[in-house]
């Protein structure tokens, strides 16, 4: 036991460096999703028929596709089909969870507007509002309360589901973990702590979501 303590303070460092990696990763894929998942959303409640379609058959095929063959079609099925999109493995990843991420955030904006009462909407425009105006002032600040729990579950959901993507050998932690455990023969103290570890920077995060919707339904 002594022993693995001992590598374990010698990997700290390696292991503290690859977290940051993973929490890179968990940002750039949750800024692709958030960003992606407005003009989704968008298309999702259009008023045209076949647009709507379009889009809700769109979002069923990702949401379908399990993460980790999406990211196998990134970094070697795509390469395979135009070797000049040959991305790195961090770059697919991003791609990978913020394309499925960005459908799972469409439906939950969707979700939060289809919460406001018919009767708001209709009193804005009945106050000379603008569509613009009514979206902005109106829709958007009560579908972000209703949306925020839900996407704070997704956050955090996100930060755990990176390490898939040491599949294709993107540098976060759960990678660096596999790379010392077969190099020192010891697995499970390395995962035990590993497993700390993402305790650690998932459950600050939980705790500052709760926080921000209790703020929120106080407000």
């Amino acid at each position: 036991m002594d022993e693995a303590w001992g590598y374990i303070a010698e990997w700290s460092p390696e292991l503290a460096f690859a977290a940051l990696e993973t929490l890179k990763l968990t940002f750039l894929s949750f800024v692709v999703a958030a960003i992606l998942g407005v003009p989704i959303c968008a298309l999702r409640v259009s008023e045209v028929r076949g647009i709507r379609y379009f889009a809700a058959s769109f979002i069923e095929i990702v949401r379908g596709l399990p993460i980790l063959v999406l990211l196998f079609l990134l970094y070697f099925g795509l390469p395979a089909i135009l070797p000049s999109l040959r991305w790195s493995s961090v770059a697919c990843a991003v791609i990978g969870f913020g394309l499925q991420g960005g459908v799972q955030l469409a439906e939950i904006y969707r979700a939060g507007l289809g919460a406001i009462d018919r009767g708001e909407r209709e009193a804005a425009l009945a106050l000379g509002l603008t569509p613009l105006q009514r979206l902005l002032h109106v829709s958007v600040p009560q579908a972000f309360n209703v949306s925020l729990p839900p996407t704070g579950n997704y956050l955090v959901g996100l930060l755990k589901d990176t390490s898939i993507a040491s599949i294709i050998a993107a540098p976060e932690l759960m990678l660096r973990a596999k790379d010392l455990s077969s190099a020192s023969f010891m697995p499970m103290p390395i995962y035990i702590f590993v497993a700390l570890i993402y305790f650690v920077m998932s459950y600050p995060l939980s705790v500052a979501l709760q926080r921000a919707e209790r703020r929120m339904a106080r407000a």
